[in-house]
């Protein structure tokens, strides 16, 4: 097949304007000596107050927040901690850093998030939180999570990497556990190119957090004799200038990702054999990945299909494999247990992609995806 000479069409990325230059500029200028946090407290309140918590601590990563999450929480060596199995490795790695065991949970096969039922059926004496995974921006029955996590006196992490802007009866994500983390990947919505936020409503955990992630240090503390060995999780004032004019925007952006989400239902919504993410009543999802499931008895698994968009210049990500299938954790017990039980999770993951939907993305450009895989479809039934 001769090489596909149309422009290519990338799978995700930013929108930057003048503003976040100029904050960076400024900070270059400006953030040092005495001024050094200035814009990471801003960047902190503005994105606490949108997200409608007390308090946030600017971060290296999502991953670091949920270590600290873990950390703060006292979990350690012993303890298990429940994570759906449909989601990237970073949701489950940092339960590992603390030397606690990730127990993976199946999925909802609707949102593609953590199953309450499972949830439920996976709790030990041994569990010490839950980590519910806010999925490519969609959410899972936060009702039944939250019903079930204060019948047991369990602490929900909302891993909210990929959802910011998204709602759960008027709730922002990332607001409804005891700790909320959140991505500013390059990927994401809103992006400090690498980065991630941690925020809370619990005064006393989040001072916890704040000590943890300053390698141990009391507050005021400039006898550099440190308290504990902690971490060093902090954002350089930079990147949190960058994030201060992306949080002015936030609402922009959500907008364009939902926009995008339209162009794509408009076309695809409602095709035999085709799943899209899903918005149940209560929900509003910012749609961070535009995600379509095929059903599989069209024969075309995701490695396939990347194939052959790759072929026609369009970039696409593969849906999740199940964290228990993957080298890093299949051959744990947790791993073999997960395999054996989590049938949702196993049926959805082969047949999954996330489609191009960066904030570059155009009508025209949604169009071609999906003419595209109408093809590639055609050419496979004949239909």
């Amino acid at each position: 097949m001769s090489a596909d000479k149309s422009e290519r069409i990338y799978v995700s990325g930013p929108s930057v304007t003048d503003l976040e230059i100029q904050y960076v500029a400024e900070a270059a200028r400006t953030a040092w000596f005495d001024k050094a946090g200035v814009f990471n407290s801003r960047f902190e309140k503005a994105f606490a107050d949108y997200v409608g918590v007390p308090f946030a601590a600017s971060l290296p990563s999502c991953t670091s927040g949920l270590h600290l999450s873990l950390a703060a929480l006292g979990v350690g060596p012993g303890d298990e901690v429940i994570v759906p199995d449909l989601t990237w490795i970073a949701s489950a790695a940092p339960i590992s850093y603390v030397g606690a065991t990730p127990v993976f949970a199946d999925v909802d096969p609707d949102t593609w998030c953590l199953s309450a039922e499972s949830f439920a059926s996976c709790i030990t004496p041994r569990t010490k939180a839950v980590i519910p995974v806010d999925l490519y921006g969609g959410l899972p029955d936060y009702d039944a999570i939250l019903a079930v996590a204060e019948a047991f006196g369990i602490p929900v992490i909302e891993d909210a990497a990929e959802a910011l802007g998204s709602q759960w009866r008027g709730l922002k994500a990332g607001s409804l556990g005891r700790t909320g983390v959140f991505s500013f990947h390059g990927s994401k919505t809103m992006t400090t190119g690498e980065g991630g936020m941690l925020v809370t409503g619990d005064e006393k955990l989040f001072a916890r957090v704040q000590f943890l992630r300053d390698h141990g240090r009391i507050p005021g503390d400039v006898s550099f004799v440190n308290a504990e060995v902690a971490f060093k999780y902090k954002m350089s004032a930079l990147q949190a200038a960058f994030g201060l004019g992306q949080i002015e925007r936030i609402e922009e952006l959500i907008a364009k990702k939902r926009k995008i989400f339209s162009w794509y239902s408009k076309r695809l919504g409602g095709v035999p054999g085709l799943t899209l993410n899903a918005e149940p009543e209560g929900v509003l999802n910012s749609y961070w990945m535009v995600t379509v499931v095929l059903d599989a008895s069209l024969g075309l698994p995701k490695a396939e299909l990347m194939r052959l968009f790759k072929e026609r210049n369009i970039d696409t990500r593969p849906f999740f494999s199940p964290l228990s299938s993957i080298p890093a954790y299949a051959e744990t017990e947790q791993g073999r247990l997960a395999a054996k039980r989590n049938t949702e999770s196993y049926a959805l993951a082969p047949w999954g992609l996330n489609l191009p939907c960066g904030l570059d993305m155009t009508e025209a450009k949604a169009e071609r995806v999906c003419t595209t895989l109408f093809d590639i479809l055609h050419a496979r039934t004949g239909r």
